[in-house]
């Protein structure tokens, strides 16, 4: 067998979901999904899922955008519902929304608390809940989680985002142990600092000083990230399970 072919990764088209879809990460990740002839549901808040997923169908691939609100406990689970008569079952999840209201302890209000968690945590809670007995009927399922270098190892003005991604890792652990039997993996990613709009807004002082503490030196890559979960959702990922990936260019060393 060649390099190249071992290093080919296996993918039987599926029905994917990932929420966040409409801009850095998650569009990167919808995108790849889709180059595989996964059938990607594009999720957000905003109509910027509509763009990915009319992309996506424009270079001859499936996508559908849904705007949902993924704090919002029922409107997800309403989502669900349609989502589920739609397509029967959803195969690969992909928890990816996410915000920042980052401030000190002192400073941060139970509403920045609140809306980070109920937007970075809770929601994957909703779509765990509402999508996963159709996955476990159909005995093939992946769930990916995406964190952060933070909810590893914590970050000044960011109690709320750090305890939202580390409880993104408890979460992980627990589903799965309780979905191994159905052939569910449970997974998450934890990126490090990943060149998008976010990162694209810190000053250059602050960027540099970012850049010393990463062994590799430089911000990662969409593609970086993309590239983790691909391998997670493919065939061959199908023996990890209950782990969370540093894909941070070695910070969390």
């Amino acid at each position: 067998m060649s390099t190249k072919s071992l290093m080919q990764l296996t993918h039987h088209p599926r029905v994917a979901l990932v929420t966040g879809a409409g801009r850095g990460i998650g569009k990167a990740i919808a995108e790849r999904l889709a180059s595989h002839g996964h059938t990607v549901i594009c999720v957000s808040k905003s109509e910027t899922c509509v763009a990915v997923a009319n992309d996506i169908i424009a270079k001859g691939l499936k996508a559908k955008a849904i705007q949902v609100d993924v704090s919002d406990a029922a409107a997800v689970a309403k989502a669900c519902e349609q989502i589920n008569a739609e397509f029967g079952a959803v195969e690969i999840l992909i928890n990816n929304a996410g915000i920042t209201r980052d401030k000190l302890v002192m400073a941060m209000s139970e509403q920045d608390w609140n809306d980070v968690i109920s937007t970075n945590l809770s929601s994957a809670f909703f779509w765990v809940k509402g999508l996963v007995r159709p996955m476990t009927k159909k005995r093939w399922g992946r769930i990916i989680s995406i964190s952060s270098v933070t909810g590893v190892q914590g970050n000044a003005g960011q109690a709320n985002y750090a305890a939202a991604k580390a409880g993104l890792h408890g979460l992980t652990m627990t589903l799965a142990r309780e979905l191994a039997g159905r052939n569910i993996t449970a997974n998450a990613v934890a990126p490090g600092f990943i060149t998008t709009d976010m990162t694209g807004e810190l000053s250059e002082e602050i960027k540099q000083k970012i850049l010393g503490v990463i062994p590799l030196g430089r911000f990662g890559t969409t593609t970086d990230i993309a590239a983790m979960v691909d391998f997670l959702a493919s065939e061959e990922g199908g023996y990890i399970t209950g782990q969370v990936f540093s894909v941070d260019g070695g910070m969390a060393i």
